[in-house]
């Protein structure tokens, strides 16, 4: 490719996820040469998608384009950002991917783990590297998060620059790394074309927490614990397992750790340093039977209330090594994910009634900070970046409409915002911005570990078996005479009570007049017009009589007299 269409060639900026929600960030930049891939995320479910482990893009537009990938480069290591790569490379070769350096332990364990063969290279980069990668050159600068070795871009393209601020707070006070915001300001002095920044926590006016206010409140918890400490929190949160593990050193606890997750990202942080914990102070699971109560730590993974992970386990009973006993302590150090509220208060509950003193996060007690930025701190970001045009990334709409009005207060004009959707594209040209068409971007839903996930009818239809309940409607025909051989049996699940069978009497009568009408017609029937009527008919009856939408089954037989 020449120079001169390199130069004329527009920037495209777009994210395949990320927008209009919280976490399966991936950003793209792309020309008629290259496209840099920023972050590969995942989204967790809720509790309206019964049975999905997770939520990634749909990777269709980087597959029809994978010649021109040039790398992955990825901000920090936590799930919502690392997630979605076994999944983009059981579909497609990835000729590098750029990780800091505890994001790049993780990201080989979680390839290991899942047994995906690849080619891929993965290589480090620190805080003073350039990378070029096709068309684009990428810089960084380091940002304070919930994990060590977070990062923001600050990306060169032939048409303007771009900064990409990765997850971030302004700590002043960290247990890591200092924002580095002399290195922002030398970005801004160069010039900001367009600055794309995490919008997570935009309806909270102030600073965040710093991290070292969670140190004192866990410090609070150690000396009022008599019994065994059992404290949960996100796997991923590097930072706040240091402060647990080096609290439970300072009261001489013996450190028990449960849940893969946590245990192989603790095996990551000490490896390079980030958690310093001496083997004598980690002890094994079938050690909690002789240690004394007081003398234990236990730290699992659980905050959120998922089914399947330990805390939940031990909530049940059915848990291999921790029962609940009375003088336990149970700590929840985290804030409830939006959609998980009722799962932790029924988790909170169930500890509670087995005798378990709960504690979770409040004004009070201090056991959370997030690792996002508050108003202030974005804010402060504008005016140390000081771009000419923004959009705002990471975040509900309603997150992403805040944080483009705290642009406009930063002196933005309104039109040099732009609050996007996943697929939108903007179009970077001679350091100007402007909206363009879009790219194909939708949801894959992972039930189980095959990438192709499941489609959203599927997703619909767990939901009406969970609200709605389901009708199987029985239908035998005589294939000699064409004819129904007996009225329609109608059974439900989940939809009516026992002294309601009357109703289905009623169902399997209107159900057999209309099929016997379809039947007899003159012309030739087929069984999924048959189908179509047996639905159709059920669904308007049951919808006049109950004001319900269940899940309508037909299941059609030929009769077979010797059968």
């Amino acid at each position: 490719m020449s120079e001169t269409k390199k130069l004329t060639s527009p920037v495209q900026i777009y994210a395949l996820g990320g927008l209009g929600e919280v976490g399966k960030n991936i950003y793209c930049i792309e020309n008629d040469n290259s496209i840099l891939i920023v972050d590969c995320g995942v989204l967790f479910p809720d509790d309206s998608m019964p049975g999905i482990d997770y939520i990634i893009p749909d990777y269709t537009h980087l597959v029809e384009n994978q010649s021109k990938i040039k790398g992955l480069v990825i901000t920090h290591g936590h799930e919502d950002h690392i997630g979605g790569i076994p999944f983009l490379l059981k579909q497609l070769d990835l000729p590098v991917i750029y990780a800091p350096k505890i994001a790049c332990a993780l990201i080989r364990h979680k390839l290991s783990d899942a047994r995906i063969p690849t080619n891929t290279k993965i290589k480090e980069y620190d805080e003073d590297d350039v990378l070029k990668l096709g068309d684009f050159k990428v810089e960084f600068f380091h940002v304070t998060h919930s994990i060590p070795d977070s990062f923001g871009l600050y990306i060169t393209t032939p048409q303007g620059t771009i900064c990409e601020s990765g997850d971030f707070k302004i700590d002043l006070t960290p247990v890591d790394h200092d924002f580095d915001m002399s290195k922002l300001v030398r970005f801004g002095d160069k010039g900001i074309d367009l600055l794309m920044a995490d919008s997570t926590n935009a309806e909270r006016e102030g600073y965040t927490n710093s991290e070292h206010m969670v140190l004192r409140g866990i410090t609070d918890v150690f000396n009022e614990a008599n019994g065994r400490l059992i404290i949960s929190t996100f796997a991923s949160n590097i930072s706040r397992i240091e402060q647990i593990i080096e609290t439970s050193i300072r009261f001489k606890r013996k450190i028990i750790v449960f849940g893969r997750s946590m245990e192989s990202n603790i095996e990551a942080a000490r490896e390079f340093g980030y958690i310093r914990c001496p083997d004598e102070f980690l002890a094994r699971p079938d050690e909690l039977k002789t240690l004394p109560p007081s003398q234990v730590t236990i730290l699992c993974t659980g905050t959120q209330g998922e089914p399947m992970a330990v805390l939940s386990r031990i909530a049940r009973g059915d848990h291999r090594f921790i029962h609940v006993i009375p003088g336990d302590t149970v700590v929840f150090s985290s804030s409830a994910i939006p959609g998980n509220t009722s799962s932790i208060n029924a988790l909170v509950n169930q500890l509670t009634r087995l005798g378990a003193d709960v504690i979770t996060n409040s004004a009070f007690t201090n056991l959370h900070a997030s690792g996002h930025a508050s108003k202030q701190e974005m804010r402060l970001f504008q005016k140390l970046a000081r771009p000419k045009y923004f959009m705002p990334v990471h975040g509900e709409y309603r997150m992403l409409k805040l944080h483009a009005r705290i642009g406009v207060e930063c002196g933005l004009a309104k039109d040099h915002t732009f609050v996007c959707e996943n697929g939108d594209v903007l179009y970077l040209i001679n350091h100007k911005v402007s909206r363009g068409g879009t790219v194909h971007a939708d949801n894959i839903y992972i039930d189980g570990k095959s990438p192709v996930g499941i489609s959203t009818s599927v997703i619909r239809d767990r939901s009406t078996l969970i609200n709605e309940g389901m009708v199987g409607v029985f239908i035998v025909i005589d294939p000699n005479t064409n004819q129904l051989v007996s009225t329609p049996v109608v059974e439900s699940r989940g939809f009516i009570s026992s002294n309601k069978k009357g109703l289905q009497k009623k169902a399997g009568e209107i159900i057999g007049i209309e099929v016997s009408r379809l039947l007899n017609s003159n012309k030739k029937i087929t069984y999924a017009e048959i189908k179509n009527a047996v639905k159709s008919s059920t669904q308007h009856f049951l919808y006049r009589e109950s004001k319900r939408n269940p899940m309508v089954i037909p299941v059609i037989l030929s009769y077979n007299p010797e059968a």
